[in-house]
């Protein structure tokens, strides 16, 4: 584990253990789905948009053919809409095909309380009947889940206290891509 400046913010995944963490989850993408003709990865806003479409580059360059992917608006579906008031902000969903009968790989960075991903789901269901629906993090801090919500594919299993943040920094083709906790006072 490497330690930054800041006593409160300290580096779990360097750029270098990143990019191995991404490849072996595009590999084991490709695993599963094969040639992902019934396939399609979504990106969940606003954070798992990034790192989908990095997944999404990574399997095209290994299978050297194009695949469907795309992204969802959760904000509708979130179960604390009421608490926002007027900073609710609503993105863009693109889906690429028909969702019915088709396998779904949800895409989002940080897997916690469970609640994006299960609004994700709900929003889903507004666009199609899928064959099914895997989730992709790359990192489950496992621990404080509200929702009974499991990753399938996941870069890194982390124990972080309630009062930590994650940051997650991804930038195409950035050498500075990482992966932080910031430790709130």
């Amino acid at each position: 584990m490497v330690k930054s400046i800041d006593t409160n913010l300290r580096t779990i995944l360097d750029n270098v253990q990143l990019e191995f963490i991404l490849h072996r989850l595009a590999h084991q993408l490709i695993e599963i789905h094969g040639d992902f003709k019934d396939s399609i990865i979504l990106g969940v806003q606003p954070r798992g948009i990034t790192l989908c479409n990095i997944i999404h580059q990574l399997i095209e360059s290994k299978l050297k053919t194009k695949i469907y992917h795309g992204s969802i608006d959760i904000s509708m579906h979130r179960d604390d809409i009421h608490l926002q008031g007027t900073n609710l902000s609503i993105g863009k969903t693109e889906i690429p095909i028909s969702l019915d009968n088709k396998n779904i790989v949800l895409i989002d960075d940080v897997l916690y309380t469970g609640r994006t991903i299960r609004a994700a789901l709900d929003t889903l269901m507004d666009y199609g009947r899928p064959r099914d629906i895997e989730l992709l993090v790359l990192i489950d801090r496992r621990l404080y889940r509200h929702v009974p919500i499991q990753a399938k594919y996941v870069g890194r299993t982390i124990d972080s206290i309630e009062e930590e943040k994650v940051k997650v920094i991804l930038e195409k083709d950035s050498k500075k891509n990482r992966v932080e906790i910031l430790t709130q006072e």
